[in-house]
């Protein structure tokens, strides 16, 4: 008699993320576009994932930010297979994101193409031509700073992404805040600041929230950066859920 083979169960990380208060996290993005996590991480896995920057094999490229007048500062995109804390990362917080970015979706009257299982659409983006792997390690030092940005790398576009921080604010490092700028029809752009706990995330949009408005609902558009760090190192994992052309 053939056995049927057994659901797989969660790994630990995504038990972690599943116990975090999405309902908190879906109110703080409808009203700023970014919300913060409780802390998801512990201090012996934030040096884990740190220690990964020294592995040049793990990387399909290093960006230096002041070369490309992006800011200051380095970050290294991991090559494909990802270091399984990774992946088990981005695979953790997919069910959770995904009914947020359909419900912006609908409010603003835009198609979701995002299929339940994250790689489906990873599969989809490869097919229209978004090979590339896009979690990425950021590194600043004193100094350093991040410009405000959106993460687009084609036509296909997941809304939301995360960012964890691997460093302690006020201990490890000063200043390199976390900014969210929204530009705001008729009016001057809102920020929102926010410091990135070790081991901590926050959830933030990728391109735009969005907004109510006189004739129902519109898109905000929003950008993300990192302030000036004035002392010491501040590292963080990013997690994209697009791939790049």
């Amino acid at each position: 008699m053939r056995r049927t083979a057994e659901p797989s169960r969660p790994t630990a990380l995504a038990q972690r993320v599943a116990a975090l208060d999405w309902a908190e996290i879906a109110g703080g993005l409808d009203e700023l576009g970014c919300a913060p996590t409780a802390p998801l991480l512990a201090p012996e896995e934030c040096r884990a994932l740190s220690a990964l920057w020294d592995d040049e094999a793990r990387f399909r490229a290093t960006i230096d930010m002041a070369r490309h007048r992006y800011g200051r500062g380095r970050y290294r995109y991991f090559e494909r297979p990802l270091p399984a804390a990774v992946a088990e990362l981005r695979e953790a917080f997919w069910p959770h994101l995904l009914p947020i970015a359909r419900e912006w979706a609908a409010r603003l009257g835009r198609e979701a193409p995002w299929p339940d299982g994250l790689d489906a659409w990873l599969a989809r983006c490869h097919a229209g031509g978004q090979t590339r792997s896009t979690p990425l390690l950021l590194r600043y030092g004193p100094g350093d700073w991040n410009a405000l940005h959106r993460d687009l790398y084609g036509e296909l576009v997941f809304p939301l992404q995360v960012v964890l921080g691997l460093d302690r604010p006020g201990d490890d490092y000063a200043g390199g805040e976390f900014l969210v700028v929204e530009q705001r029809a008729r009016a001057q752009s809102h920020e929102t600041s926010l410091f990135l706990g070790q081991g901590q995330a926050i959830v933030f949009t990728t391109r735009d929230r969005p907004v109510r408005s006189t004739r129902g609902w519109s898109a905000a558009p929003m950008r993300h950066g990192v302030s000036v760090l004035r002392s010491g190192e501040r590292r963080t994992l990013g997690l994209v859920f697009h791939d790049a052309r």
